[in-house]
């Protein structure tokens, strides 16, 4: 383990047509950036809702929906090596999802 990130994500903010229910599950795409300053409240971390590729091609400005900080690094953050996926149904995104919240 490289890094250990506390983060809070404001519920409200989150648009519940990104919402995608696969047969493993629901999920909510995020994207997480680690900046190399500290806020004025001691975070360095940003949580945004993850842009689709016409999204980043078009340079839509990110919805950030939290922060929080790096707690704890051993200083050795490495990229995840990409994996080839076998051809499987996309997830489908749905108007409304069961959530406990």
């Amino acid at each position: 383990m490289s890094a250990v990130i506390n983060f809070s994500i404001n519920l409200d903010k989150l648009d519940k047509n990104r919402i995608q229910k696969t047969k493993s599950g629901t999920f909510y795409n995020f994207g997480l950036s680690v900046n190399d300053e500290t806020g004025q409240y001691g975070d360095n971390c940003g949580v945004f809702i993850a842009q689709t590729k016409e999204e980043r091609e078009a340079k839509q400005k990110r919805s950030y929906v939290g922060n929080g900080k790096v707690v704890w690094t051993d200083g050795s953050i490495v990229l995840a090596e990409k994996v080839e996926r076998t051809a499987q149904a996309a997830p489908v995104a749905t108007e409304e999802a069961d959530f406990p919240f």
